[in-house]
């Protein structure tokens, strides 16, 4: 069982370590879940002369004021034998086997954090300890709870360490060490009134009385001691510490231990519960109790790291790589970026993703109603019909058919399909960019870097404007197609006048009556539906051609033939990561080192 309080230790220090103190913040945080057993107290109350007794150390700082001013965890280890010594996280490759300088040491890494301020800070400092005479056991020294700020100190202090103590022992995994003075009134303990605030039925709570010998003649504490005066879940256990003369005369930590027990033993108040009073009696007590929490803690940590890893991965997979150093590395995140993205393009296209049915509306829609809305009345009309005729002829009248005439009027009918068609072109590019927004927005990789994602829109549509204007040439050239070579075939099988019974003798001039205009305009409609027909399928193949077909296989070409001309720098430009995601990908990557580091521990550690 020694080896849980072991795993839970190392677990601390791992967090530590990793940035992790248990502060709100947008990262899962491991310290909450782990058990851990803080130290409450107000200054004077003999809060530290407890910790030293437990540990039978002289180590913490000592002086007026607030002196404790950022969290200490406090991590005790059993060695069967060999020197006591101390290690701090921060200097991990140093022993200190003299505790006068591990007090230094403390002093000194509290100035390196809050500066010389007298303001306090929650990042604690990591003190292991390892001694033959003590058990194993973890406790978090918490900065003394005070009513007024001293000098050089702001006056936020009392609160602000108020909040700090709250922070940590509100959460369900914290076992509160309330430190009371048998010698005050226990209605006016700061520690009692701060742990009945987060423990009201008092489940998570042990008290402890200091200074039970100083009380006034004729007081005791026994019935707080019995739990009389104050109940709580656990007994309250009695401690007597050293006084301020033997601290002054170095008395050790055996010497007064011995003292305390001959003072339990002796007392005729107390010597019925002498069994459960005192330091020794309170380490044991708290390191049986500790280990007990750990062991029905241990599966809904491991349940809680396995999720947490897995949510980890996750996002971590969502953020990207981080960039490469070298312009190679650089290059080929570049490449592989700009290849995620084509391959979502082409999905949405090809409809694996939405998106690419709407060009099939175009054409199956959009192009056949715009060619049917076409009026040709007025080219057809028998006046422009006439002057177009007239025109045609010139000086010399047609002597058969006006064949220069039909050429005319079938030309300027056909010339108004190019609205329809290039609309097509339009409508399809409009679709194609609107589908490159879409890429890029689905396309993970691109939300890292803002710049790339800039350029890889740009060469998209720049390619896309190339591929509608080269569409647009194709498909009006269809048009000018039809224009320039009429259908021969259709006008030999037209009815001649003769089978319809016409005057073969009927004057040139005659022909220019309405009914043989509207015979024209009828015979050039039925022409110009023809073609119509033919080009409601062979625009929607010209505009595929030039445009889908080309941006499926080479819409990001000139950006790569670019990204072979550009410099380092400009790589690296391209690559220009969100700092927040910078600093995200960085704090999470730590934090998943955390977990992994707590699954193998858990797991190598047998706790049934």
């Amino acid at each position: 069982m020694e080896n849980l309080i072991s795993l839970v230790n190392k677990l601390q220090r791992a967090c530590t370590a990793l940035g992790d103190h248990g502060e709100a913040t947008s990262l899962p945080t491991l310290w909450d879940s782990l058990p851990s057993i803080a130290v409450v107290g107000g200054q004077s109350s003999g809060k530290s002369s407890v910790l030293e007794s437990v540990v039978g150390k002289d180590f913490l700082p000592r002086g007026s004021g607030i002196v404790t001013r950022r969290p200490l965890v406090l991590q005790l280890h059993k060695i069967d034998q060999g020197k006591e010594y101390a290690e701090f996280l921060h200097l991990p490759s140093k022993k200190f086997y003299d505790f006068v300088a591990v007090r230094k040491e403390i002093s000194d890494e509290t100035d390196r954090e809050t500066g010389q301020t007298k303001q306090i800070s929650s990042v604690p400092i990591h003190l292991s300890i390892y001694s033959p005479n003590v058990v194993n056991l973890t406790l978090v020294d918490l900065p003394g709870l005070t009513k007024v700020a001293v000098d050089g100190q702001s006056e936020s202090i009392v609160q602000d360490i108020e909040n700090m103590v709250r922070a940590y022992i509100q959460k369900p995994n914290c076992i509160i060490l309330a430190i009371s003075p048998a010698n005050q009134d226990l209605a006016t303990s700061d520690a009692i009134r701060i742990s009945r605030e987060v423990d009201p039925t008092g489940e998570r709570t042990f008290g402890v009385l200091t200074k039970i010998d100083l009380m006034d003649k004729g007081t005791d504490a026994v019935d707080i001691l019995e739990g009389k005066s104050y109940r709580l879940k656990f007994p309250w256990v009695g401690v007597v510490n050293r006084s301020q003369q033997d601290i002054n005369k170095r008395v050790d930590m055996t010497s007064a231990r011995g003292k305390e027990r001959e003072y339990f033993s002796n007392s005729r108040e107390y010597k019925h519960m002498a069994s459960r009073m005192g330091s020794e009696y309170l380490a044991k007590m708290l390191s049986k109790h500790l280990e007990g929490v750990i062991k029905s803690r241990i599966p809904g940590i491991q349940s809680l790291i396995s999720k947490t890893v897995a949510d980890l991965e996750a996002e971590l997979s969502h953020l990207g790589k981080p960039i490469s150093v070298d312009a190679g590395g650089k290059l080929l995140v570049i490449m592989d970026i700009c290849r995620a993205f084509d391959q979502i393009y082409k999905e949405h296209l090809d409809g694996m993703r939405s998106g690419g049915n709407k060009i099939y509306h175009v054409f199956e829609s959009q192009l056949p109603s715009a060619l049917k809305k076409l009026q040709f009345d007025k080219q057809l009309s028998p006046e422009n019909i006439k002057k177009l005729i007239t025109e045609a002829d010139g000086y010399q009248p047609h002597l058969i058919a006006p064949e220069q005439g039909y050429r005319h009027i079938i030309e300027s009918s056909l010339v108004t399909i190019k609205g329809p068609a290039e609309a097509s072109v339009n409508a399809v590019d409009v679709i194609l960019k609107e589908l490159v927004r879409k890429a890029i927005s689905e396309t993970m990789e691109l939300k890292q870097y803002p710049s790339l994602r800039k350029e890889v829109e740009r060469a998209a549509n720049e390619s896309l404007e190339r591929m509608k204007a080269e569409s647009k040439k194709a498909t009006l050239m269809l048009v000018d197609m039809e224009c320039c070579y009429l259908t021969v075939d259709f006008f030999r099988k037209l009815p001649q006048d003769m089978e319809k019974g016409g005057n073969p003798t009927q004057s040139i001039f005659d022909r220019y009556n309405e009914i043989y205009l509207r015979r024209i305009g009828t015979t050039v409609l039925q022409y110009v539906n023809m073609v119509l027909s033919g080009l409601v399928n062979s625009v929607p193949k010209s505009v595929v051609h030039c445009q889908v077909r080309e941006a499926k296989r080479s819409l990001l070409d000139c950006f790569f033939a670019e990204l072979g001309q550009k410099t380092p720098g400009q790589l690296s430009k391209l690559l220009d990561e969100d700092p927040a995601m910078m600093e995200r990908r960085s704090s999470l990557a730590k934090r998943l080192e955390l977990y992994k580091s707590a699954q193998m521990e858990i797991s190598g550690v047998s706790w049934r």
